[in-house]
């Protein structure tokens, strides 16, 4: 079964073509990061419009490199949500409309668990059960997954999500927008011992997360200090600031994994691109027997192929999205419920 996906909950563009929810035909992401880094954040409104300007190219492009026309897919998967309501828009109406004249089945994605499928796109797939730490920048949360369509949330981020906190650091630090990127490389020669940041819900007995008040505790710090910091001390902060985060995500994770009697930990969303939490979380699951599976860096990103690969599964399970259905910005309940 061929799949073309779909996704535009944020600030990229994305279709890709899976077969039977693991072979990635293609895949293309037309970025818009040149266009928000003078604002250093994703301006929802200018999102919304480049996602008009960019939906059809992309897809004409998945197709092509797919070497596949329309009447030879066998149905169609789009981002439903969490997202930008804009945003979202733009991909699930095209979805919906391509499916129809197509004449094509074709469903609705969460976008949360459409990360976790990412982990299958590559060659190092877990087996099932395992723990999925899915970290980007909207979303922090923690999945048991027991099937393709069977993900059991265990906690999720209670105010700023991980990456949404790199983003807001880096800003005070002024150091540009992907901020989490610009971190990841200049902490790299700093100390991370420097600054005694908070370990949010560390030791606290459920597997939600916090990072607003450590954002706090950086905005704190540099206020309280006589001077704007030097490089040597920017390299520090981002350093000591990185440490506190991955603290958190990594033992929460691993705790997880003790809980559900899981062997297999899974790192997805564009965090997972980080190469400190990358390590981290290799070293210490493997001293407690836990193997842990990263995607490929290009997919750990929000794309489309992660979006086809779940789809994927729902549409084999006979699974439909009504034609009068919505996009949604952010789930009706706490955490979203299992697909």
């Amino acid at each position: 079964m061929k799949v073309l996906g779909i996704e535009s909950s944020c600030d990229e563009t994305a279709a890709a073509v899976v077969a039977d929810g693991r072979t990635v035909l293609s895949s293309v992401v037309a970025s818009q990061v040149a266009i928000h880094r003078p604002y250093d954040g994703v301006v929802p409104e200018l999102a919304s419009r480049q996602h008009i300007r960019a939906v059809v190219p992309v897809v004409t492009r998945a197709l092509a490199e797919a070497g596949l026309a329309a009447n030879e897919l066998d149905g169609v998967a789009v981002t439903r949500g969490p997202g930008l309501i804009g945003a979202l828009l733009v991909g699930f109406s095209f979805a919906k409309a391509y499916a129809w004249a197509m004449g094509l089945p074709w469903v609705g994605v969460d976008h949360l668990q459409a990360h976790v499928h990412a982990v299958f796109l590559g060659d190092d797939a877990p087996a099932f059960p395992f723990v999925a730490l899915m970290v980007s920048g909207g979303h922090t949360c923690l999945y048991h997954v027991t099937g393709p369509t069977a993900m059991t949330p265990l906690g999720q981020t209670r105010d700023d999500a991980a990456g949404e906190a790199f983003d807001k650091v880096a800003k005070m630090l002024e150091l540009g927008y992907p901020g989490g990127v610009v971190i990841d490389r200049i902490a790299a020669e700093g100390d991370p011992a420097r600054v005694a940041f908070p370990r949010p819900f560390l030791n606290q007995n459920t597997f939600d997360f916090s990072f607003s008040g450590l954002k706090s505790a950086v905005r704190r710090h540099l206020e309280t200090r006589p001077a704007a910091p030097s490089a040597e001390e920017m390299a520090d902060i981002a350093a000591s600031f990185q440490e506190a985060v991955v603290d958190v995500l990594v033992t929460k994770a691993i705790a997880a994994c003790r809980r559900q009697g899981c062997r297999n930990l899974a790192l997805v969303g564009g965090v997972a691109a980080n190469r400190r939490l990358r390590t981290r979380l290799k070293t210490d699951a493997q001293a407690e027997g836990i193997t842990v599976h990263i995607p490929p860096p290009v997919l750990c990103g929000d794309n489309a192929a992660m979006v086809a690969a779940a789809g994927y599964h729902q549409l084999a399970a006979g699974r439909r999205t009504s034609l009068d259905a919505d996009v949604f910005s952010r789930h009706p309940s706490r955490i979203a419920p299992a697909a």
